[in-house]
């Protein structure tokens, strides 16, 4: 049966409600009407970005007053980042500002902490499918409803009947996804916006997403954490480990998938 959500973490109960007053915000925004407009490198953004953003990071400045927060859309405004340390918050008020646009359910809110490189805490909330999904180390990995109880959820070794793969529907290369896939067996291929990917590998419905275009940590950060502490792993190209911190918070690729088989 489900239960309550999992808060071990000092942090983890404060963290779940910031994402859920966010996600409220942008659900109310997407439910209604809304306007967009192009950043500086082109990309949309929405009231929705925003407003999400003016809730979470007034919200995680109280828990940790001394530890930066660094916000896809704060970045943007202020174009020049410095993280100021090795602890430090990771946040995007709205991944998937595409899918927001076209009115696809698959955007979601995250929030991540981030310490030594590593994400230790994150929250990933789905607002329109309703879904929150949160982690604050190995074995704590839960999906539950908005608002509402949450169960543990384990990623899965991949089925011998053969795999699900996730990739972006907007960025990713079927040429180099295909080459990477040569010789796997694969019995779905799914289209996903957002971070919704590391979720749904975390959760044992899907088992790899391929990523060899570039992102940005705050778009992985959340959905990293969940994935680990679901028993599955992110790595980069070569993989070595994905970190956090680095030039531009910038990832150049990386490898999401579920548990190994031993």
């Amino acid at each position: 049966m489900p239960t309550a959500p999992a808060t071990d973490h000092p942090l983890l109960s404060e963290v779940i409600a910031a994402v859920e007053e966010a996600s409220a915000k942008v659900l109310s925004i997407y439910r209604g009407g809304f306007t967009v407009r192009a950043k500086s490198d082109s990309s949309p953004v929405t009231e929705a970005d925003v407003a999400a953003e003016r809730i979470l990071l007034p919200r995680l400045a109280a828990l940790l007053p001394n530890v930066p927060a660094i916000s896809e859309e704060a970045q943007a405004e202020a174009d020049a980042l410095s993280t100021g340390g090795t602890r430090f918050w990771l946040i995007d008020p709205l991944d998937g500002t595409k899918e927001f646009v076209d009115k696809r359910d698959d955007f979601t809110v995250n929030v991540a902490l981030v310490e030594n490189g590593r994400p230790v805490l994150g929250v990933v909330s789905a607002p329109a499918h309703g879904l929150l999904f949160t982690a604050a180390g190995p074995g704590t990995a839960r999906r539950g409803a908005i608002g509402g109880a949450s169960q543990p959820i384990s990623a899965r070794v991949p089925p011998a009947a053969g795999i699900v793969v996730l990739t972006s529907r907007s960025h990713e290369s079927s040429r180099r996804v295909s080459d990477y896939l040569d010789g796997t067996l694969v019995t779905e291929h799914q289209l996903i916006g957002s971070s919704l990917k590391f979720c749904r590998i975390a959760e044992g419905t899907a088992d790899l997403y391929p990523r060899f275009g570039e992102t940005s940590e705050w778009d992985t950060a959340a959905g990293h954490a969940v994935l680990e502490a679901a028993g599955g792993s992110v790595t980069c190209l070569d993989g070595s480990p994905l970190r956090y911190g680095k030039p531009r918070f910038l990832n150049t690729g990386f490898i999401a998938r579920g548990r190994t088989a031993s």
